[in-house]
């Protein structure tokens, strides 16, 4: 199982929130470039990265951060927030985006999901799926849908989606722990078509990761337990390898 690291960025500045929630935006380290150095340095091969300002503006916004971190560090940079179009995905996997992370444009323009994953390849595409009470939100999660997070999975699995970052937004940046019964259902959907899930929002300890391990997920991305320090990431790292 691998573990993403994540670094939230919100005006060019390191953050995190409470359930997607902009106003309990809080400050987590003070430079990007030095927190993404400190995950290399503990072994990570991945780091998740997210455009809060590009979510919420429907636009990337701070696309020069996710590029100077995929250009000077060894790290595999995946990275969601404000992508809409096909010449944006590009321009990102140009300059060295490993994985973009498509969350609204897929309940808003499925059929640019399926062109992207036709265009780049299912290895440098991944749905964002963002459920509130199993219900898909949208647009920085300030909107919930009427789609059904399984449902969508479904269709995305129809257009060659191989990846998926499930995110629980009660979880998130709670400590409370995932939400590991929707997160392994969704695994056993998409499994039989080759789908990988990765699961965010809530991850507290190493209990956390050794159930998501056991229970066959892909991946789990960690942020606010890393800059709290309930979570050592060389520790889960390990344990996710198997080791």
């Amino acid at each position: 199982m691998l573990i993403f690291p994540a670094i939230d960025i919100k005006d060019g500045r390191c953050v995190r929130l409470t359930k997607g929630d902009f106003s309990t935006v809080q400050k987590v380290a003070d430079d990007y470039m030095e927190t993404a150095r400190a995950f290399e340095k503990s072994g990570s091969e991945w780091i998740h990265m997210v455009d809060l300002d590009g979510a919420k503006s429907a636009s990337p916004q701070n696309r020069d951060i996710f590029v100077d971190v995929a250009t000077n560090t060894s790290l595999k940079v995946q990275v969601g927030g404000g992508i809409r179009t096909l010449e944006t995905i590009e321009s990102y996997i140009n300059a060295g985006i490993t994985r973009i992370i498509l969350g609204s444009i897929a309940i808003e323009n499925p059929e640019l999901v399926k062109n992207a994953t036709k265009q780049f390849g299912a290895e440098k595409i991944v749905v964002g799926i963002d459920a509130k009470n199993g219900m898909v939100a949208t647009n920085g999660w300030l909107e919930t849908s009427k789609v059904d997070f399984i449902t969508l999975a479904h269709k995305m699995v129809s257009f060659g989606v191989r990846y998926f970052v499930f995110t629980d937004i009660d979880k998130d940046g709670t400590l409370t722990g995932p939400n590991h019964e929707k997160t392994k259902q969704l695994q056993n959907e998409v499994r039989a078509f080759g789908g990988n899930v990765v699961a965010s929002g809530g991850i507290k300890a190493i209990d956390d990761i050794k159930t998501l391990k056991t229970n066959g997920i892909y991946g789990a991305i960690c942020g606010k337990s890393l800059y709290s320090g309930s979570l050592d990431l060389a520790e889960a790292i390990q344990i996710g390898k198997g080791v």
